[in-house]
């Protein structure tokens, strides 16, 4: 990569020659509003983005999404059903008998903090296959 020209990142040589350039900053940390920082930040954007794209990360799957919300946060399935408004509608959520609505999704990213990304994928089938 050249030094002083910072260009979209096409291949693993640049993506390489990229990372060797970053690492620099991690030792002497430029001062902000230097353009050493400015080069810094725009490093590391062209870094992202060319990962973002070459290894994207898909959103879990809705359900793992909610079982593992509920497991860091101490939540029980009671808990959901207050939530979601019964007991018996949050077991049919969690076994994929009932799909999630706008509203519960909306009520599980506003109260419990679970990405929307998360919450509005399609649904997967009891195989773990998805559904659309």
């Amino acid at each position: 990569m050249a030094k002083n020209l910072i260009r979209p990142i096409r291949s693993e040589t640049e993506y390489d020659a990229a990372l060797k350039e970053i690492e620099q900053y991690f030792e002497n940390e430029p001062k902000p509003g230097t353009p050493e920082a400015d080069r810094f930040d725009l490093l590391a954007l062209v870094i992202e983005d060319y990962e973002r794209k070459r290894w994207p990360i898909k959103p879990p799957d809705t359900i793992d999404a909610i079982r593992y919300r509920m497991e860091t946060a101490g939540y029980t399935q009671a808990d959901l059903g207050r939530l979601l408004g019964s007991r018996q509608r949050a077991s049919d959520v969690l076994t994929r008998k009932r799909p999630l609505t706008m509203r519960m999704a909306w009520k599980l990213y506003r109260e419990w903090d679970i990405p929307a990304e998360a919450l509005i994928a399609p649904p997967r089938t009891r195989g773990g296959r998805s559904a659309a």
